[in-house]
Formats: structure tokens, C-alpha cells, sequence
């Protein structure tokens, strides 16, 4: 049984996919098993997956069913203590699982494990914005606001799924986002403050640039977690906060769109919530 299971969820990235997989095989451990879910592609990323099957094993989903469903198959059929993500447009440097096991050997307790990340978009590298900034240990009202862990740099050890279950996959963006509110609400993570990891973005396929109104997503989990999660009255009372300041948005971008259903939708969530405050 290996240590870690890497996940690399991808669809139709045959021209990305080589340089994640190879970041993985280069890593300074090998205690890992690397596990590829080809969710569903019809470019050629079977064939280039081909060129590496004795170094990884694949899962092949039928038809495109998200990144959630293919991150969820490949931590269902895993096995190991340790679970990692690696997006397929992301690229490890070589000592990142490396370091983080080291710095787990100082935080036994820990559960949730994450790095920082250099960022790169169209080519070039830029710097966090503040509010990017990385926090560790009681981190979800901090994370009520955008998602503070990248999946590429995470670490999670396999029962806090089993506590908080897997990802949403009725969610096609901000899934992350949704697990990460139910982790960081019953459980602290923990922060390696080293870039370990390059982030790409600014191109045509990422998931997070599709649509307009990923807040739509935020508040199904923010109604999810205020209802099902027992938080504490501080907690409660921020992700209240952030539900309604999350519909006061979509309002505003439909009234511009004259999506009067839309509006009414979100104006009834407020009322539900406004005596909570």
C-alpha cells in the first residue's frame, strides 16, 4: 500500500497532461502511486497516457462527468493514508511531497496539509493579491470569502473524507471551494510556506473562467454548510453574512441581464437568512 495516492483529474488536456504527470514521476519520493482519471476525453490524451502505463495506472470515465466525479472515483478505488490532487494544467516542482512529509513529521496530528504557489498567467508570473494571502489553522471564514488552498498543493489524510464526505459533483465550478468550507469548518490545516507548486492560468480551458455567476455555486454551499454543519455562533453568523452579501452580487449582475426569476430567487434567500444575523 503506498503512502499517497496523486490524482490527477483531466479532460481533454493532451497538450498540458504530459507536463503534470512527468512533475509527478520526478518527485524526490517515490512512496506514491500516481492514478490519472480521463474524464471522458476526445482529443488525444488516450494515446498520450499510453506512453507512460507502466508508470501510472489510469482510470477512464465513458463521457465527461466533472472534475468532482473524477477526483471522487480515483479516491474511492485508492487506498493509501495520504490523498494529493494535481490539476492537469499544474506542474509540481521535484521535492514538494518531499517537503511536505517532512514538515508532517513536525504536525503528526495534522490532517490537511498545503504549500504555496508560484503563479503563472499567459506566460508570465505575477503576484498574489493580498487577499490571496496564506493563512493556516482555523481558516474557514477566511475561506467563506475565495478559496485559500489551491487542490494542486493539498495533502488530505483519507478519513477527514470519510467526516466530511468527497466533492460535490452536482457542482461544475467551485467545488473546491464547497469541500474546502466543510473541512476548514471541523478541522485546522496546516501551511508550508514554500512554492511547491506552479499554477498556470489566464487559458481558454481553465474551469473557473467558463461561466459568468460562479457565486451561483458559492451560495448552493453556503445554504449546504449553514444547514447541515454545526458551527460555531461566530462561524454561523460569518457564512450568514457571506450568503447574503454573495446574493446582494447576483441580484445586481441579473437586474443588469433583466433575469427577473433570477432576482427573485435570490432576494427570497436573503429574507430566509436576514433574522439570522
Amino acid at each position: 500500500m503506498p503512502l499517497i495516492t496523486v490524482i490527477i483529474p483531466t479532460y481533454n488536456r493532451a497538450h498540458w497532461l504530459p507536463h503534470a504527470i512527468e512533475s509527478v514521476l520526478t518527485q524526490t519520493v517515490s512512496d506514491f502511486e500516481l492514478v490519472v482519471v480521463d474524464d471522458g476525453s476526445r482529443d488525444s490524451t488516450p494515446e498520450m497516457l499510453s506512453r507512460f502505463e507502466s508508470s501510472l495506472q489510469t482510470i477512464t470515465l465513458p463521457e465527461n462527468r466533472g472534475v468532482s466525479a473524477a477526483r471522487n472515483s480515483a479516491i474511492q478505488k485508492s487506498d493509501s493514508r495520504w490523498i494529493a490532487f494535481l490539476d492537469s494544467d499544474d506542474r509540481w516542482l521535484p521535492q514538494k511531497l518531499e517537503k511536505q512529509l517532512q514538515h508532517l513529521q513536525q504536525i503528526p496530528h495534522a490532517k490537511i496539509h498545503f504549500t504555496d504557489e508560484i503563479w503563472i498567467r499567459q506566460g508570465k508570473r505575477i503576484n498574489p493579491k493580498k487577499k490571496h494571502h496564506k493563512q493556516e489553522g482555523w481558516i474557514f471564514q477566511p475561506s467563506l470569502s475565495l478559496c485559500l488552498m489551491a487542490p494542486s498543493t493539498i495533502m488530505i489524510e483519507r478519513e477527514v473524507f470519510e467526516r466530511t464526505g468527497m466533492f460535490d459533483e452536482d457542482l461544475p465550478v467551485c467545488e473546491d471551494y464547497d469541500l474546502w468550507l466543510r473541512i476548514t469548518a471541523q478541522f485546522p490545516v496546516y501551511l508550508l510556506k514554500e512554492k511547491l507548486m506552479i499554477r498556470y492560468g489566464g487559458h481558454s480551458d481553465q474551469l473557473s473562467g467558463r461561466s459568468w455567476g460562479n457565486d451561483q455555486y458559492r451560495v448552493i454551499s453556503l445554504q449546504k454548510i449553514i444547514k447541515s454543519i454545526p458551527l460555531s455562533p461566530d462561524d454561523h453568523r460569518a457564512a450568514v453574512s457571506k450568503l447574503i452579501e454573495k446574493c446582494q452580487i447576483l441580484i445586481l449582475g441579473f437586474q443588469k441581464r433583466g433575469k427577473h426569476a433570477e432576482i427573485a430567487q435570490y432576494q427570497q434567500i436573503i429574507k430566509n437568512h436576514q433574522g439570522i444575523l
